[in-house]
């Protein structure tokens, strides 16, 4: 019993170890390997070159997939690029087998050593996920050691000897049950390496730990596919194809295991080795095969994932891929085009608004009604995306985004209730009293709409590219728009003042529109806090005088505007 319970730990320790090296390559070269990939889309051999390089560094085919995917959903790469980039990934994930085939399991008190001293010496992401790789080599290293020591044992049992009977007899079987727990795991290199480790104290015969090295190569297309499952058509293609390519090539080697084994003694002189050397030629044998035929397997991925005609329901996500939040820069970067389509539909109803006051438009009042509804549909569909994103995954500047997203969300939900639950109902007002604004007071108000429309344009361009000086000129606005509101009010009194019956009848009306509008306009300038407040331009209370010439007051949350 004790002996089961240390090898548990051990290839728990495994999985840890895989886990560690993976999250930090991506917070150390995240950015810039999404970059590359996003770059690789010239010819499906750059693809290739540029599926392995990412993967060689990530150690996670499953990764590179769900980022290949997104990349294909959003049209910025083709299915051909992207089933070559898995061709390129699936040899990339071979590169540590290979190394931790070779006896350098000494190394893993120095990698653990230095990974934990760098972690706390340091706040930087990039050092960190540096150190969180170095500390999970370390315990990937410490883990095999433990697993070769306690696993010594089984070799003399009789019962491990009767489970093993059956696999070592039926082939299919020991591919289908590594397959399943390569899935459970999340991880095909720790599953080899388990496989390789078990082979090594000879707990199992080199034909049945190459049959389970199958079936772990199968397992990490079943994990890509299931990873990707919630996305657009397009990119489920990769992962379909990529899962096709490896059950043909698994189908094919399974029948001629007993003729690769005698080569494959040639290549090495202990298991690890030689399943390592299986390991890396059937993957650089799937891609041999199937780089010149990939015209085909995108055709055949066509036919079994057809294209899908979009919801007309404009209220459903289109971006928010479910497959995507495992890896959160990607699933951030989803939220953020959600949130830019619903700033859209937000830009709309305040667009068309000034048409509603000035034509007494009951219908178009309705539509931007309805509007509304659409704008709150997505601000709860962003919001519940975005809090499915594990809060241990994120670095620090993906959860500045998240926070960023959330707040931007929740700002465009309230200036569509200001314009649906306030504007339209003055409007409504307006219609039924049969009022009508004098004509300099419809003149302010079309001026005063124009500049808050204005803004709307610039936050979302904030939003999107974290300008500063586009940040600071969306600021200096809010104080413009502010003077600006006092300028007219007083304009408008002077005219209320000379007895002028329009402007009598429409006062009310008038002044509350401008407050409104005002509202409106300080959620939409809220988005430039959280840009300045990094900068280091944005004092407690005040803007600093040498950033800005006009000293601004932010509003008590640094994001979210006051509703009001």
């Amino acid at each position: 019993m004790e002996t089961i319970v240390n090898l548990l730990g051990g290839i728990a320790l495994l999985l840890w170890g895989a886990r560690m090296v993976r999250t930090g390559f991506n917070r150390a070269f995240g950015a810039t390997l999404r970059r590359g990939l996003s770059m690789s889309s010239r010819n499906r051999f750059t693809a290739f070159f540029a599926g392995l390089g990412v993967t060689t560094v990530l150690q996670s085919s499953t990764a590179t997939a769900i980022i290949a995917a997104s990349f294909v959903s959003r049209g910025m790469l083709t299915v051909m690029a992207g089933l070559a980039i898995m061709l390129g990934a699936d040899i990339g994930t071979t590169a540590v087998v290979q190394v931790f085939s070779m006896d350098i399991r000494w190394l893993s008190p120095a990698l653990i050593a230095i990974g934990v001293a760098a972690f706390l010496s340091s706040d930087s992401s990039k050092r960190r996920g540096f150190a969180r790789t170095a500390i999970g080599l370390g315990l990937m290293l410490l883990s095999l050691k433990l697993i070769v020591g306690v696993s010594a044992p089984l070799r003399s049992s009789e019962i491990f000897s009767v489970l093993m009977r059956p696999l070592a007899d039926e082939p299919m079987l020991a591919i289908l049950i590594a397959a399943l727990v390569t899935w459970l795991s999340h991880s095909s290199v720790a599953i080899i390496l388990l496989v390789m480790s078990l082979a090594a104290t000879q707990l199992l015969s080199l034909e049945l730990a190459m049959a389970m090295v199958l079936g772990a190569n199968l397992g990490s297309g079943i994990i890509a596919f299931a990873m990707t499952f919630g996305s657009a058509p397009a990119g489920r293609r990769i992962t379909i194809g990529n899962l096709f390519m490896r059950l043909v090539g698994v189908a094919a080697f399974v029948m001629l295991l007993p003729w690769v084994q005698p080569y494959l003694a040639m290549t090495a002189d202990d298991p690890a080795r030689m399943l390592a050397n299986f390991h890396t030629g059937f993957n650089l044998a799937l891609a041999m095969v199937f780089l010149p035929l990939l015209p085909l397997v995108v055709r055949l991925t066509e036919r079994i994932c057809p294209d899908v005609v979009v919801s007309d329901d404009p209220g459903q996500p289109r971006y928010l891929e479910q497959g995507s939040l495992d890896t959160p820069t990607v699933a951030l970067a989803n939220a953020a085009r959600e949130t830019l389509r619903m700033g859209d539909m937000a830009r709309s109803m305040l667009s068309r608004s000034m048409d509603v006051f000035e034509r007494d438009d009951a219908v178009l009042m309705k539509e931007i009604e309805k509007e509304d509804n659409l704008v709150d549909q997505l601000h709860e569909a962003i919001k519940l995306y975005i809090t499915r994103l594990s809060r241990e995954e994120l670095d620090r500047s993906e959860s500045r985004r998240s926070v960023e997203v959330l707040s931007f969300t929740t700002n465009l939900e309230h200036v569509g209730d200001i314009i649906d639950k306030n504007l339209m109902e003055l409007a409504a007002k307006k219609i039924r009293r049969k009022a009508s604004f004098s004509a300099d007071g419809l003149e302010e108000l079309r001026s005063f709409h124009d500049r808050v429309l204005t803004n709307m344009d610039t936050a979302l361009n904030v939003f999107m590219t974290g300008d500063l000086k586009m940040a600071r000129d969306l600021l200096r606005e809010k104080t413009s728009i502010r003077d600006l509101e006092l300028s007219l009010i007083e304009q408008h009194y002077a005219r209320v003042t000379q007895r002028r019956v329009d402007s009598l009848e429409t006062s009310s009306l008038h002044l509350d529109v401008l407050r409104d509008l005002k509202r409106i306009n300080s959620h939409i300038t809220a988005v430039a806090y959280p840009i300045l407040e990094q900068a280091g331009e944005l004092a407690e209370s005040r803007l600093k005088a040498d950033s800005l010439t006009n000293a601004v007051q932010p509003p008590p949350s640094p994001m979210v505007a006051p509703k009001a």
